[in-house]
């Protein structure tokens, strides 16, 4: 399930109080006649003769009014009351917006169109009585050129299975502000949301990765609970999704594209098709409680000191309010996992210092959405302020972020590693795909006892990404002071053969420098000092040569872009090897 990847363990493992317990991920647990319903309602036998074969067939409605715990975005849903769409600060107006899908919009714009997720942020900005004619607008229009599901998936962004399952879970969570105006419309929505529950029956497994299939089944499920004669459909869903989320995630609970967006996604479809069974009455299978449980612990590993998160794989840098209010709708009480092998995150805290380390390959290419080359690249915050960043923000691009910057966001030199002939350590492909480059990562965590009693976490890791191309592999080694005060780094290239190649190659280390740091360079070029906005002191010292600075760009927790500044060390090194050492530390 996972990539392929050695691990040489540390001194240190994982504190035996945050060891996971194992999920069953089996169907749940039903009696004989409740097998035979869902074997039955999986070869295609209608849920309406399951549920009551000599009984008048029911009449589609709601069965019950859903409590929503997840928050909206009040910004977002106020724009959607003015007439735009407002995404990732670019405001599209909703009029001129082709719900067809022929006319193609930025991939940010279309999931937030059709996949409804803007009615969580509608109606966390107004009442129902005032949200709901803004919404039954859209709708309409939605409606008048989606009349029907095509035969399969795939026919424009509407129905990809991802969008068609959060499609249908938002309808039925947010039934209000859709089902409170006239009745014809109030009947052709009914009619609709039969038709795609039953279109989702059929394709839910055609999902263009796990998580959109993920989302599929929670519309199935959803579905199954708030309609009537739904007890088929409930069974055959919650089957369905309890295989699709052992599918989804590995043995630590992170999700296999290591998006740190995904794993909010996950998390935050499994809590809107929880408050779907609250509205029923019902308790969800207790895997599903489990999954939750497992999912939150790995994102919160990558969190800065002021809550928000951290850049990695096209994902930008989230601000702290939202995901702590993700975290609080979970009802997840946990502290981050500072070693995620799986998910391939190391975390270290150090007083108000934190260190997040990539060790991983990237994903592998069936679950890449976003994927990036950002092997052993880390980022360091102190306090609630971020020193050393990666750029982020794939994800984004197609708000302010022009979508043409995409690919470059998720280079090896968006990240703060080291890049060797300007090539990234695994290649970049179109939407969102990686290729070959590193599939092999060593890692090692270790606490060390230095001079007065105190201690430090080292980290060290290498990938072979460079070794097909130029015979090198990179290793990085971080020793972080457990005061937080000092970070020493060492960056080795070592020879991947018996023979090493002749000639040279071209290296660049780079460290993207957080938002708000004020760098100036020292008089003898190698270092620099940085200036935090709360006052506190760095000094950057290069044991490998001169020292640059060069612009850079950095996407905010809105998913905006931000110029911001990156110290460079860069030179050529022999094909037999080399070592570069450098140092960051707090000066008051």
């Amino acid at each position: 399930m996972t990539p392929a990847r050695k691990h040489a363990v540390g001194a240190e493992q994982i504190e035996p109080g945050r060891a996971l317990a194992l999920i069953d991920f089996s169907p749940p647990s039903v009696g004989m006649g409740e097998r035979l319903i869902r074997m039955a309602y999986r070869l295609g036998i209608p849920g309406t003769m399951l549920s009551a074969p000599m009984g008048k067939k029911a009449r589609t409605r709601l069965l019950a009014t859903v409590n929503n715990t997840l928050p909206g975005s009040r910004v977002a849903g106020t724009a959607i009351r003015a007439g735009h769409f407002l995404v990732h600060g670019a405001k599209t107006p909703v009029a001129q917006v082709d719900y067809a899908g022929a006319a193609r919009v930025t991939p940010p714009l279309e999931k937030v169109v059709h996949s409804f997720s803007w009615l969580t942020d509608l109606a966390a900005c107004a009442a129902r009585e005032q949200g709901a004619p803004v919404a039954e607008r859209i709708l309409s229009a939605w409606l008048q050129v989606n009349p029907r599901p095509p035969a399969r998936p795939g026919k424009g962004p509407a129905w990809s299975v991802g969008n068609t399952g959060m499609r249908l879970t938002n309808w039925l969570a947010h039934a209000p502000l859709i089902l409170s105006g006239e009745k014809a419309l109030r009947s052709r929505t009914l009619g609709h949301i039969a038709e795609t529950a039953r279109w989702l029956d059929r394709h839910v497994t055609q999902a263009e990765d796990r998580l959109a299939e993920v989302s599929g089944w929670c519309g199935i499920v959803a579905a199954g609970l708030l309609l009537p004669d739904g007890r088929p459909r409930r069974l055959y869903g919650e089957a369905g999704l309890i295989k699709a989320l052992g599918e989804l995630m590995g043995d630590d609970g992170g999700v296999l594209s290591r998006s740190p967006l995904a794993q909010m996604e996950a998390i935050a479809l499994l809590v809107r098709l929880r408050n779907c069974y609250h509205a029923t009455r019902r308790e969800p299978p207790p895997a599903m409680e489990r999954v939750v449980e497992m999912l939150v612990p790995p994102l919160l590993a990558l969190t800065h000191g002021d809550g928000s998160l951290g850049s990695w794989q096209g994902g930008w840098a989230v601000d702290g309010e939202e995901v702590d209010a993700l975290i609080k709708a979970s009802g997840v009480r946990a502290r981050p996992l500072r070693d995620v092998r799986q998910w391939g995150y190391q975390r270290a805290v150090a007083q108000r210092t934190v260190l997040q380390f990539d060790a991983s390959p990237p994903p592998m290419p069936a679950h890449a959405r976003y994927g990036c080359a950002s092997t052993l690249a880390f980022e360091m915050s102190h306090g609630g302020h971020r020193l050393i960043v990666n750029c982020g923000g794939a994800a984004s691009g197609g708000g302010l972020v022009p979508v043409r910057l995409e690919q470059g966001l998720r280079a090896t030199a968006a990240h703060s590693t080291l890049t060797l002939d300007d090539a990234n350590s695994t290649a970049i492909l179109i939407n969102g795909m990686i290729g070959s480059g590193v599939n092999e990562v060593d890692v090692d965590r270790k606490t060390l006892a230095q001079e007065n009693g105190v201690t430090a976490t080292r980290l060290e890791a290498s990938h072979n990404g460079y070794a097909a191309r130029y015979g090198l592999v990179h290793r990085r080694i971080l020793i972080l002071r457990d005061d937080g005060s000092e970070l020493r780094g060492e960056d080795l290239l070592l020879p991947s053969g018996r023979k090493a190649k002749r000639g040279k190659v071209g290296f660049a280390i780079r460290f993207h420098l957080g938002p708000d740091v004020d760098v100036s360079l020292t008089a003898d070029g190698h270092g620099a000092g940085l200036a935090l906005s709360d006052g506190s002191y760095w000094q950057f010292r290069s044991g490998a040569g001169e020292v640059t600075v060069e612009d850079s760009l950095w996407v905010d927790g809105h998913g905006r872009p931000q110029a911001i500044q990156q110290l460079v060390i860069q030179g050529l090194v022999s094909r037999g090897g080399g070592n570069f050492s450098w140092l960051l530390k707090k000066m008051n």
